[in-house]
């Protein structure tokens, strides 16, 4: 616990207690005092950032005639826009869609229908139907990804990589942070935000949100707050008024099956979450969840931002529209399969790695999910090389079903620049180039008619 805190009574937040087998049992609420120079949260300000509907703001800079109508991104191919001879474009529409591609993105205008990322599009086009489609182009967003994060380090170089489209920033040691006047107390922190903001846009053209307070969490929930092109400062001595109102599922790691226990406890918000004691918490989620409900929805978080992280491991996978069949689309699926030894090379090629585990992944019709991995005595980012080893793998995965998707990943990653001697390799009988792999898989016997 921090050195200087301030408690508040629990009469300033009321919970209606139910189920008196399971009766709440309430604390008293502590939360850093940025007063005492002293506590770590006064002297640290971590900013989130996070581009606003990233995907579908990439697209409309390639397709600005689509400002201000519902488009959502998670199409294939065969949704790319048409042209026509006189150079206008024609595109598909949402509620001509078949099949079971999910939501990439969409744009603010289609999530006021009710369409989100993650959501069925055959379930988007029943709530928006003359939505445009479009279809995801990761390598134009990993593009945009690298230039927003390059406009960032320009101004705050210590930042903490947390996906394609969000950032935390470590505000500490930049000049003028910690600025103030008489207007304002956070004019430093207000100051660089704006700056960063503005640089990020005119780098990309895209918007993003930020979110700055002493910690992770809090900057993550706050950046949350005002979108698009929002900017929000929090304390902890805003907790009670910005924080305690919001859902308890709004904080990152209560997902909706905790959100749904709690509920059936009474407990609906942060701040109702945060007057309960932390030894009930615990008895019913476990020791470590209880805890780290408790700290979290009291605002505390001490993770520092790491500006460096090793990657555990690289994977590519693709769902298809509609289930293919291991003999009867097996050309089909041969050369899916290609392509994505040759993507998850080129992402180990881009990085800088080599991997000597490869393994494949199957969900099959009945959504049973199937992984073989096989480690080798050499490393490799070869993209021939992965497309071996990953057959050696699939040969070992029964192919007796439809499959829903298709993966490949490498594990046991090494820097390309710290590899070991290259040892003689005498390939096996089995380890031979297998361009038909799972033609050779269904002639094998592990097929059924």
């Amino acid at each position: 616990m921090m050195r200087n805190c301030r408690q508040l009574g629990q009469e300033q937040f009321s919970v209606t207690q139910q189920d008196s087998r399971n009766k709440i049992q309430r604390s008293a609420i502590y939360f850093p005092d940025m007063s005492d120079p002293e506590s770590t949260s006064a002297r640290r300000w971590i900013a989130h950032l996070d581009m606003d509907a990233f995907y579908a703001s990439v697209e409309l800079l390639r397709y600005p005639e689509l400002r201000g109508r519902p488009v959502v991104v998670g199409g294939r191919r065969a949704h790319q826009p048409g042209t026509s001879a006189d150079g206008s474009r024609s595109f598909t529409a949402l509620r001509d869609y078949a099949g079971r591609g999910v939501i990439t993105t969409a744009t603010y205008e289609a999530r006021a229908f009710g369409a989100h990322s993650g959501m069925g599009l055959m379930k988007a086009a029943a709530l928006v139907p003359d939505a445009v489609l479009l279809p995801a182009d990761f390598d134009e967003y990993r593009k945009y990804s690298r230039l927003f994060k390059a406009a960032v380090r320009e101004i705050a170089p210590q930042i903490e990589d947390r996906g394609i489209d969000e950032i935390f920033i470590d505000f500490a040691d930049v000049p003028g942070a910690h600025t103030a006047t008489a207007a304002d107390p956070h004019a430093g922190v207000r100051d660089l935000a704006l700056r960063i903001k503005s640089r990020v846009y005119q780098n990309t053209g895209l918007t993003c949100s930020v979110g700055v307070s002493p910690n992770k969490l809090l900057s993550k929930l706050c950046s949350e707050l005002e979108k698009p092109d929002g900017l929000t400062i929090i304390t902890a001595a805003d907790i009670p008024t910005r924080v305690w109102p919001l859902a308890a599922g709004k904080i990152n790691g209560i997902g909706p099956k905790a959100s749904a226990k709690l509920e059936s406890f009474g407990v609906k918000t942060i701040g109702e979450l945060a007057t309960v004691d932390e030894n009930w918490l615990q008895e019913r989620f476990g020791p470590n969840y209880g805890a780290w409900l408790h700290r979290v929805a009291n605002g505390r978080d001490e993770r520092a931002v790491v500006t460096h992280r090793e990657p555990k491991s690289l994977s590519r996978e693709t769902t298809f529209d509609s289930d293919l069949h291991p003999r009867h689309n097996r050309e089909q699926l041969g050369s899916i399969f290609t392509r994505l030894c040759e993507q998850l090379a080129a992402d180990l090629q881009r990085k800088g790695y080599a991997a000597r585990t490869i393994g494949v992944k199957l969900r099959f019709d009945d959504f049973k999910i199937v992984t073989r991995v096989l480690t080798f005595d050499t490393y490799t980012q070869d993209a021939k090389t992965i497309r071996r080893w990953a057959g050696q793998c699939l040969k070992k995965a029964p192919l007796d079903r439809r499959l829903r998707l298709l993966g490949v990943r490498a594990d046991n990653l090494r820097h390309d620049n710290d590899l070991p001697e290259p040892q003689h390799h005498q390939p096996a009988e089995t380890e031979r180039d297998q361009l038909s792999l799972l033609s050779e898989s269904t002639e094998s016997g592990k097929q059924t008619p």
